[in-house]
C-alpha cells in the first residue's frame, strides 16, 4: 500500500512521543499489505473499524490514540485523514474528515 503522507504521523510522534513506536509499526506493517478489500485488512487488525466513505479506523498504542485512514484497495493507496487522542477524535465526524 502506499500511504499518504508520513510526514502526518511524525509530526504527531513529535508532540506524542509515546505514540512513535506504535505509528512506525503501524506504518511499516500497511506499507507492506497488499489488502484487497477490509477483509483481509480485518484478518490482520480485527479491532480496526470499518467506516464510511472508504474510511478505516485503527487504534494506536494500546487505544490510546485512534488514526482514521480511507483506502482504495483498488489503487493500493492510503490517505491519513486523522490522528489524535479520544477526546479529539469525539469531536470530528470520522465518516467525512
Amino acid at each position: 500500500m502506499r500511504i499518504i503522507s508520513k510526514k502526518i504521523l511524525r509530526e504527531f510522534w513529535e508532540i506524542h512521543a509515546d505514540s512513535e513506536q506504535s505509528l512506525k509499526s503501524w506504518y511499516s506493517e500497511v506499507e507492506k499489505a497488499n489488502w484487497k478489500n477490509p477483509n483481509q485488512l480485518k484478518d490482520k487488525y480485527p479491532s480496526a473499524s470499518i467506516l464510511e466513505n472508504n474510511r478505516v479506523c485503527f487504534n494506536i498504542k494500546g487505544n490510546h490514540y485512534r488514526l482514521i485512514v480511507r483506502i482504495n484497495f483498488d489503487y493500493q493507496m492510503v490517505w491519513i485523514r486523522f490522528i489524535g487522542a479520544h477526546a479529539e477524535y469525539d469531536k470530528i465526524d470520522e465518516n467525512n474528515i
